[in-house]
C-alpha cells in the first residue's frame, strides 16, 4: 500500500466499537479487525486488562507484524506481575487497571495508532476497578482518525450509547457447559 492510500484509509478511521456480551468472540472479534487493519498497513495498539499469562495465544502475533501490532497487559501473571494460579480479583487489580487506563492514554498521545483496542475494559468497569466517567473520558479525548474497540461482558449502557458499533454476543451454548474446557489455539 502507498503512503497516499494509507493516508486515505486513516482519514476514514475514527468510530467508536463495543463488543459486549456473555457469548464466546467478543477478544477474538476484536482479534479479527486487529489482523485486518494489520493487513492493510495500520498499526494496532491492544491494552489487555485483567488478563496476564504467557499461555495467551495472541501474545505471539505482534512478533509477526514488525513493529505494527502490540499487546500490553495489566492483569495477575502478566510479564510484569509474577505468576498466580488464583485469578480472582484483588486490590491490586485495581492499580493494574488504572495502569492499563494510563497506558492507553499515552499510547493516544503518542499518535503511532491507528487502531486501539480495549480488551476487557468493560469487565474493569463493572468491577469498578476504572470508573465510566474515566473511560468515557478517554474516548471523547482519542485522536479523531483512531478507530477505538471496547470489549468484555457488562458494559454499561454510557459506553454502548457512545459505541458507533455495538455488538452483543449471546451465549446459546458452549462447551463449558458440557465439561470442555478453554481449548489452547481456540480460546485463547
Amino acid at each position: 500500500m502507498t503512503a497516499d492510500n494509507l493516508d486515505a484509509l486513516r482519514e476514514k478511521l475514527g468510530l467508536v466499537h463495543v463488543y459486549t456480551g456473555n457469548g464466546k468472540g467478543k477478544t477474538t472479534a476484536a482479534l479479527g479487525l486487529a489482523m485486518r487493519a494489520l493487513e492493510h498497513g495500520l498499526n494496532v495498539s491492544m491494552v489487555q486488562f485483567l488478563k496476564g499469562g504467557l499461555y495467551i495465544g495472541e501474545l505471539l502475533a505482534p512478533d509477526r507484524f514488525s513493529g505494527k501490532f502490540s499487546i500490553e497487559q495489566f492483569g495477575k501473571g502478566s510479564k510484569d506481575e509474577p505468576s498466580y494460579e488464583d485469578f480472582s480479583p484483588d486490590e491490586a487489580d485495581c492499580e493494574r487497571a488504572l495502569r492499563g487506563l494510563e497506558r492507553a492514554k499515552a499510547l493516544m498521545a503518542e499518535g503511532q495508532t491507528d487502531v486501539m483496542i480495549l480488551d476487557e475494559v468493560n469487565v474493569a468497569l463493572q468491577l469498578r476497578h476504572v470508573s465510566v466517567a474515566e473511560v468515557i473520558e478517554l474516548v471523547k479525548s482519542k485522536p479523531a482518525n483512531m478507530e477505538l474497540v471496547l470489549t468484555g461482558r457488562y458494559a454499561p449502557k454510557e459506553i454502548m450509547s457512545i459505541g458507533d458499533y455495538v455488538t452483543e454476543m449471546k451465549a446459546h451454548e458452549h462447551p463449558y457447559n458440557k465439561g470442555i474446557l478453554g481449548r489452547k489455539g481456540i480460546d485463547y
